[in-house]
């Protein structure tokens, strides 16, 4: 099966199976019955994707409460350091972190789970970076944290001198003060 576990429970990276030949390839990105066998029953009901440059950070974002969001997340153009951390208070592996590279060629997809604090940076010139989302987003329950908070130490893997970070991303507050509600 093309799912891997990760070290924190729920977290899942899907390897699609990929067939090629002298015309191109082609993957199946997503099939519900597959990965309901996999343990991700999760009714999806909204689409989004971002175009951007390198350097480009954005997140840590969650939403909380019944506006929280399950993503399905994988990268269509060049590569990403995607990045997640747990913000479940009950989870044996609260305030852990996981980062893996996604991008066009490898087709790796990350299963993120409702609970988690979620960001991305882009490595490449340029990426485009799709995911799927079990909930609409709502502004009033969105939530952050802040990307170099020193009691997570996340490693961007790379100088912070090179990120582009939207104002907003900026002032979101350290990891513990966020909206813990689930």
């Amino acid at each position: 099966m093309p799912f891997l576990n990760t070290p924190i429970k729920g977290l899942k990276i899907f390897e699609p199976q990929v067939w090629k030949d002298d015309r191109g390839y082609f993957y199946e990105a997503f099939n519900q019955q597959r990965f309901k066998e996999a343990g991700i029953a999760v009714p999806f009901v909204q689409d989004n994707q971002a175009r951007s440059t390198r350097g480009v950070l954005r997140g840590l974002h969650y939403q909380v409460g019944e506006h929280a969001q399950a993503k399905l997340v994988r990268v269509i153009e060049g590569e990403v350091l995607d990045m997640v951390v747990d913000i479940r208070p009950d989870s044996a592996t609260y305030g852990q972190w996981f980062s893996i590279r996604l991008s066009a060629e490898n087709k790796r997809q990350l299963f993120v789970p409702r609970g988690f604090a979620h960001g991305y940076l882009v490595l490449s010139p340029t990426a485009e970076f799709f995911y799927k989302c079990d909930n609409f987003y709502s502004k009033e329950h969105e939530g952050g944290i802040i990307f170099d908070d020193p009691k997570l130490a996340i490693d961007w893997e790379i100088d912070q001198e090179e990120l582009i970070l939207s104002e907003k991303d900026k002032v979101l507050p350290r990891f513990g003060a966020h909206r813990e509600v689930w």
